[in-house]
């Protein structure tokens, strides 16, 4: 346990599980103090809260669907009311359909995009009035998907791309201000939505992925939180508009690994 964060404030959405939960119990770990927002598992968001907690820091528990505009103000109401300020924003939640171009239908994309793209403006607009004056951090997550074209996942990678272009906008605006907005775009992260897409053939892409990645192995939920600390802090106060990869070189490589296909 260290104290790089001690006394931040920060919301981390999608933060029962995988990377979202990952990054929350390692900024309390830090120091900060953490709202778990999540949508559906309400009894993981009750677990990460409860280990926020046995390492000493306070944790707010959130319900909110980024589908609804209202949920999203409301949530931020709620910050407002128990702390007044907000230090750390961390725009993790997605949502998809893994379906081909030709399959996508209208409601498929205007969801992910409403969840990806759309929920994070409005987020960052609710933010940045709770950040003024406290060197404020906003960190948005990509995927490789935004520059890639990986199997059944236009639908979420072209609004991923649309999310690392927003960041930009973010941190230009948001720079004299002084918050700093940036976006981390880790590989394949080993996670429940990861077995979801591969489905049956998870031991073909898993191979196919560790095969092209020279340090051998998938992105770990914890290599993510790792970077987006080092964001949140104040050594990275220099650094805004950048979208970094963590993905064990896997895209240096001139080619998406073919035998992870399917």
């Amino acid at each position: 346990m260290g104290d790089t964060l001690k006394g931040k404030k920060a919301l981390i959405t999608g933060s029962s599980r995988g990377i979202g939960r990952a990054t929350a119990l390692k900024f309390a770990e830090e120091g900060a103090d953490i709202v778990i927002h999540y949508r559906r598992e309400g009894e993981a968001a009750e677990q990460t809260a409860e280990e926020v907690r046995r390492l000493g820091r306070q944790a707010l528990i959130f319900k909110a669907d980024l589908d609804s505009s209202e949920d999203i103000d409301a949530m931020f109401d709620y910050i407002e009311k128990q702390w007044g300020a907000l230090d750390i924003f961390i725009a993790n939640a997605a949502a998809t359909a893994f379906k081909d171009l030709l399959d996508i239908k209208p409601h498929h994309i205007t969801k992910t995009y409403q969840v990806v793209v759309n929920s994070t403006l409005q987020a960052v607009q609710r933010a940045v009035p709770l950040m003024e004056g406290r060197e404020g951090r906003i960190i948005t997550v990509s995927s490789m998907g935004s520059e890639l074209t990986l199997p059944r996942y236009a639908n979420i990678g072209s609004a991923k791309a649309a999310l690392e272009s927003l960041t930009r906008y973010f941190a230009k605006e948001l720079g004299p201000k002084g918050i700093t907005a940036n976006c981390v775009s880790p590989g394949v992260v080993e996670t429940d939505s990861l077995t979801f897409y591969a489905g049956d053939r998870f031991e073909t892409y898993r191979k196919g992925v560790i095969a092209k990645t020279p340090l051998g192995r998938f992105t770990q939920p914890e290599d993510v939180s790792n970077l987006s600390l080092f964001l949140a802090s104040s050594a990275s106060s220099f650094i805004t508009g950048q979208v970094i990869k963590i993905d064990g070189g896997l895209t240096i490589n001139n080619h998406y690994p073919p035998e992870a296909e399917f």
